[in-house]
């Protein structure tokens, strides 16, 4: 008996933290929703009817007690609110994530970016640059950058590692934010933070939007980056915005949605009993048959109509992630900045964690500084 097929007493859990891509893979084969064996029954589906389903049946299927209230830094906020408290929430905070509001600061976030030298390892520098970002939008780059880091490592490293509680770290990030807190009063504005004003518990609000924003969009970022550097036709204004998109269908660093059903369930002829887990894997729907060649790179099929429900990168319907204009921000200014690239060598198969990245490294060059390179060995050459 192998973990894909699961064992008598662990079920699939030595495969889910092991290669959880491959047992979707595997089970998804059959192009029908599956079950596993995760502690608790757990179905998957990846259909655009099935996603419909799961994201459009608020009273239903319950965030508050799915696979976020396993992970410190995302267990809190409006992430884990359920109906009828969710909407109300959101209003309150949709405002400052929109993208009207988050578009005054691009010039700030332009100046904020540290252009490599040449040659540069893309994952890497996507993690810090992402992390000077956000620390910009949030708090005017005032947060401690050596806490910020320290506080979201743990979400890159293999599970159990992000499960594990760190009270003296979050004690030290609480103080901080109650320091920055302190010196926003009277400064309506300044960042979200500021925005925030004296919406009760924004600090939480905060930790938790870090804590989901950070590695899903600096992964991101170093796919997008990669992706461009391998096929430089791409590497316009409009172009970027495609790739983007396309590099989100290919690696949607959300790569699978949990809710739990609040009470027996029915969809099609599947009978789902109360308190399974009810699984949504955007990573399977994007590379399956509902899109055309669907693990090939092709930016400008967003040009066209995308197949209804069938796109998730930032989840869908009234729970679609309040961190989408943010990411999109971040990621459109830091190509902007970096110009032409050229691929080097690298690694980009993805590698499921809390979020999907790339295993790495990815190795690029700005096409500048290669061209420079170029000519300069053949100028020296007799």
């Amino acid at each position: 008996m192998s973990a894909l097929e699961g064992y008598p007493l662990l079920g699939h859990l030595p495969a889910w933290t092991g290669e959880p891509l491959e047992l979707l893979e595997r089970h998804a084969e059959s192009g029908q929703p599956f079950w596993l064996r995760l502690g608790r029954p757990a179905i998957v589906g990846f259909h655009p009817e099935w996603n419909r389903w799961v994201l459009g049946n608020l009273e239903a299927l319950r965030s508050r007690t799915s696979f976020s209230r396993w992970i410190p830094h995302l267990n809190g906020g409006v992430i884990t609110l359920d109906a009828p408290q969710h909407r109300p929430r959101r209003k309150e905070l949709a405002e400052p994530f929109g993208a009207t509001w988050l578009q005054r600061w691009r010039a700030r976030l332009s100046t904020a970016v540290r252009v490599p030298p040449g040659r540069f390892e893309a994952l890497r520098w996507s993690d810090t640059t992402t992390l000077e970002l956000l620390n910009q939008v949030f708090f005017s780059g005032d947060f401690d950058p050596e806490l910020l880091g320290r506080y979201l490592a743990p979400l890159r490293r293999p599970f159990p590692v992000p499960m594990v509680p760190r009270p003296a770290l979050l004690r030290s990030v609480q103080r901080e934010l109650a320091r920055l807190t302190e010196l926003r009063r009277g400064q309506p504005g300044r960042d979200l933070l500021s925005s925030l004003g004296g919406l009760e518990g924004r600090s939480e609000e905060l930790r938790i939007a870090l804590g989901a924003a950070h590695d899903t969009t600096s992964h991101a970022l170093a796919w997008t980056i990669w992706h461009l550097a391998l096929h430089p036709e791409w590497n316009t204004e409009e172009g970027r915005r495609l790739a983007f998109r396309e590099t989100l269908r290919l690696y949607p660093p959300g790569w699978m949605g949990s809710r739990v059903a609040a009470r027996p369930l029915t969809f099609g002829a599947l009978q789902i009993p109360r308190g399974s887990l009810v699984l949504y894997s955007p990573y399977l729907c994007h590379r399956s048959q509902v899109w055309e060649s669907p693990l090939s790179f092709l930016p400008g099929r967003f040009r066209g109509r995308i197949p209804a429900w069938g796109y998730l990168p930032f989840g869908g319907g009234e729970r679609t992630c309040l961190g989408m204009h943010l990411a999109e921000l971040i990621v459109g200014v830091a190509l902007e900045a970096l110009g032409g690239l050229r691929a080097s060598w690298g690694n980009p198969s993805p590698v499921a964690g809390v979020t999907l990245g790339p295993k790495g490294p990815l190795w690029v060059e700005r096409a500048a500084m290669a061209g420079r390179a170029r000519w300069q060995q053949a100028s020296q050459t007799p």
